[in-house]
């Protein structure tokens, strides 16, 4: 019998899945590095200033709609929203 134990951050002990974290939190598989190494990429003009990235994912952060780095609202990976200065939360969280 496998157990499941939950941990603050609602990650259980059998799929290692936290379902209150971001990306950067979780495993470092190539889609990940690859969603980064995208956002690095951006150009400075529309790349959102770090302050505000960071005030953008704290929201996130605390928004029962997040799952392993994604909205289960609109199916966008928060991290990515995040990152351009004019997107928007499609739930005007920010």
């Amino acid at each position: 019998m496998t157990e499941y134990v939950t941990t603050e951050h609602g990650m259980t002990a059998h799929d290692r899945t936290c379902r209150r974290c971001l990306l950067y939190e979780m495993a470092e598989s190539a889609e990940y590095r690859n969603l980064y190494a995208y956002i690095e990429g951006l150009e400075e003009e529309i790349r959102a200033p770090k302050d505000l990235y960071e005030k953008r994912l704290t929201c996130c952060k605390s928004c029962d709609l997040l799952l392993s780095g994604m909205c289960r609202a609109c199916g966008c990976f928060v991290e990515l929203r995040a990152a351009i200065v004019t997107n928007r939360c499609p739930y005007e969280k920010w």
